[in-house]
């Protein structure tokens, strides 16, 4: 299905929050909603990289994914009759959308560095930024962030592996896939029952995929327990989030707000592994908060005027 700019949220006042949205977490607001996500995500993929060695990618992805969908599942329990057939697509395909950027990701992470990974990953949501975007404005943010990944990157990708780049380009495809479809499906079901369907499709499609790869590791105690703590900090936590604050935000802004990733990852490599950052990756993160904060700073403005 192509993504035309009508299929994206809409660029004017913010609607409401659905009844079943969470108070705490929607007091948080929508860009708040977005950032405890990101941080949530970093963690996750830290503690993912340590799992790697003992399932390999797709086992990594298969445990994730499973664990996520067994706790959504059992916490939301969502209705199976009353849904339309376009219902019922919609989330297929955000289930589809959401299985294979994890496993396009992990397949680029087992390849080459993951900050360079997460910068090219990027990329998805801020080409999709461009693309919804019905104004001059948001198209210069997303320029300004595209700037700063691109620095970030340490101004080329030409000594990483073409596999490993490939890879975290189709997963930057279905990060802005999954950015559509996950707006369409906090739209179309209750709370986030839609996320806990289509968290189920998707660990049925990489099922086969993760015992092939790693077999009866995956039953391993240690692991299971590993890839329980990243199925809820890389996948419940950030995914619901990142629902409910899609509701109320614009599919533009929201794919700006993706640029500050490569970002939290290296403050968070910064802070929590002395990872020291030149003046060229400096002016990189300024570059891309710029951006988010002026992307929000428009989202602000649209939506007192209205």
């Amino acid at each position: 299905m192509v993504n035309t700019p009508s299929d994206a949220p809409s660029t004017s006042a913010p609607t409401a929050p659905s009844p079943g949205a969470p108070g705490r977490l929607g007091s948080l607001g929508p860009v708040g909603l977005v950032l405890a996500g990101g941080i949530s995500v970093q963690f996750g993929g830290a503690l993912a990289v340590t799992l790697m060695p003992r399932a390999g990618a797709l086992g990594v992805v298969t445990l994730r994914l499973f664990a996520a969908a067994i706790v959504l599942l059992l916490v939301c329990r969502p209705r199976l009759r009353g849904h339309s057939r376009a219902d019922w697509v919609t989330v297929v395909v955000f289930g589809i959308a959401m299985g294979a950027m994890n496993g396009l990701f992990y397949e680029s992470v087992a390849r080459i560095p993951l900050g360079p990974a997460v910068t090219l990953e990027v990329l998805g949501p801020l080409t999709l930024s461009v693309l919804t975007s019905r104004r001059l404005i948001n198209v210069l943010w997303a320029a300004l962030a595209l700037g700063g990944v691109f620095l970030l990157g340490g101004g080329g990708f030409s000594d990483l592996d073409p596999a490993g780049v490939a890879f975290a380009l189709g997963a930057g495809g279905m990060w802005a896939a999954y950015i559509v479809f996950s707006a369409r499906t906090g739209r179309r079901f209750p709370q986030a029952d839609g996320l806990a369907l289509a968290m189920a499709v998707a660990a049925l499609l990489f099922l086969p995929l993760g015992i092939t790869a790693a077999g009866t590791r995956l039953l391993d105690p240690a692991t299971l327990a590993l890839g329980s703590s990243v199925a809820l900090l890389s996948s419940v936590l950030p995914y619901t989030l990142e629902l409910l604050a899609l509701r109320r935000l614009p599919a533009s802004t929201f794919a700006v707000l993706m640029s500050l990733e490569p970002a939290i990852a290296a403050t968070a490599g910064f802070l929590i592994l002395g990872q020291s950052l030149s003046l060229t990756q400096a002016a990189a993160i300024a570059l891309v908060i710029g951006a988010s904060i002026g992307a929000v700073r428009t989202q602000v403005g649209r939506g007192r005027a209205a």
